[in-house]
């Protein structure tokens, strides 16, 4: 697992880790290995040949993290074998309050009038707030200026002080804010609404056909793994993710359960990789 104890990974990982140790009758260690938003993990796992070792990964680690990052020694595509999407959360394109005063197709033609006057902000380059906010920028002639930040708290910050207009957020940072009144959720960016946030609308409910973009969560074994061990993970998995109990624990924390097969998994990791990667060749992005 890629990042350290008390992030989100972590928790999905410590959810998984009692019911599939009974599942398998077998001990489940949950090792933090953070660094390089989780690269590191996904090199170790990708080079792994115990046959016991599986990776709790996010988007970028099985989709663009070659492509954003050329120097890293494991290509996502062929040497992690997909195993099923744990969790999913929209983003919410959240706006600060005084320029977020129509609903959002208003407030898209408002971003499009203000060109680079108006800012966005990101944990960083590369991450998947500054990707879906290109794409965004791509698909509605926004013309706003990125500015990285150390982290989300810090953009909503921002966002509360005047210095940006508008960012993509996780519903769980973003809604208490808008509850409170500092922020304006303008929608998400799920092809329909979530029942993490369902008053929020969806994007393509403002006239964005085909947007698309959500943070997930997924299990990946090495490439080499035998394909009958990546069938009993992916049916134990999907077990586990449909419990009752299971489902509430990541509904809780900020995401909905998906548990879907490997071949599922694979295909979004291909049609992700392919919007995402566009967008940084489209766009020059370039990790500094």
């Amino acid at each position: 697992m890629g990042f350290g104890g008390g992030s989100s990974p972590d928790f999905v990982a410590r959810v998984l880790a009692e019911p599939l140790a009974k599942a398998l009758g077998q001990p489940v260690i949950v090792e933090n290995r953070p660094g390089a938003s989780g690269n590191i993990a996904a090199d170790i796992v990708a080079k792994s040949s115990d046959r016991h070792t599986v990776g709790i990964l996010i988007n970028g680690n099985m989709t663009i993290a070659k492509v954003l990052n050329p120097s890293i020694s494991y290509d996502p595509q062929k040497d992690l074998m997909p195993l099923s999407i744990i969790c999913t959360a929209p983003l919410v394109l959240a706006a600060a309050p005084e320029v977020a005063k129509t609903d959002a197709r208003g407030f898209l033609d408002a971003a499009r009038a203000a060109g680079n006057k108006w800012s966005y902000g990101t944990p960083g380059i590369g991450t998947i707030g500054h990707l879906g906010m290109e794409l965004l920028k791509a698909r509605t002639g926004i013309g706003a200026v990125h500015v990285p930040y150390q982290g989300n708290p810090q953009v909503i910050t921002a966002l509360g002080g005047g210095q940006l207009q508008l960012a993509l957020l996780p519903p769980g940072l973003a809604e208490p804010q808008v509850k409170a009144g500092k922020l304006r959720a303008i929608g998400v960016t799920s092809a329909r609404r979530s029942a993490l946030v369902p008053d929020y609308p969806s994007l393509q409910e403002a006239g964005l056909k085909g947007f698309e973009l959500e943070i997930w969560t997924a299990a990946a074994a090495p490439a080499s793994l035998p394909a009958p061990i990546a069938r009993r993970l992916n049916e134990v998995l999907a077990e586990i993710i449909r419990s009752p109990e299971v489902q509430q624990k990541l509904f809780q924390h900020g995401y909905e359960a998906v548990g879907i097969s490997g071949e599922a998994l694979l295909h979004r990791v291909k049609a992700d990789t392919a919007a995402l990667a566009q967008i940084i060749a489209s766009q020059g992005i370039k990790l500094e």
